[in-house]
């Protein structure tokens, strides 16, 4: 089952134009890449707001964001790739939490690494909430940069 370039909506393997909002779509079978066809179901029953919250999984929602952005399915939809970009971003900030801010504080009771972490899992739990809730939400600083990356892989 094929779906639209735009919305996401099923369309058929030779549908021209997608029956809900218009959009062409690509040729029919017959462009098809043969190297391609195993994983031609693979996200067939994943809609774009499912896509998007696995993108925010604490600590390993960049293995689906990588998965969303690298996939030929989502390639088209700006919604998931900001997601998976916004998710990318917010794992690298982990990831500076422990590996930069946290060696540099050792040793002191600030606990400014602990803090950090926890902003950043709080981060991942409020946009689980707001894309379930199929809102829109851009995060401080990391909305405007997956913004600007989901707007430049076109």
């Amino acid at each position: 089952m094929a779906f639209c370039t735009q919305c996401g909506n099923r369309v058929g393997e030779a549908d021209q134009f997608c029956a809900a909002c218009g959009a062409p779509q690509r040729g029919g079978a017959a462009g098809a890449n043969p190297s391609a066809s195993s994983f031609k179901g693979v996200f067939d029953n994943l809609s774009p707001r499912k896509a998007s919250l696995l993108c925010y999984i604490p600590i390993l929602g960049w293995i689906p964001s990588i998965v969303m952005l690298s996939s030929e399915r989502f390639q088209q939809d700006r919604h998931v790739r900001f997601h998976a970009f916004q998710g990318l971003y917010l794992f690298v900030a982990w990831l500076l939490a422990d590996w930069v801010v946290g060696p540099m504080f050792r040793g002191m009771d600030l606990h400014v690494e602990g803090l950090l972490k926890a902003a950043v899992f709080g981060a991942w739990i409020f946009m689980m909430i707001k894309t379930g809730q199929n809102e829109h939400y851009r995060l401080p600083l990391f909305g405007e940069l997956a913004e600007r990356s989901a707007n430049e892989q076109r």
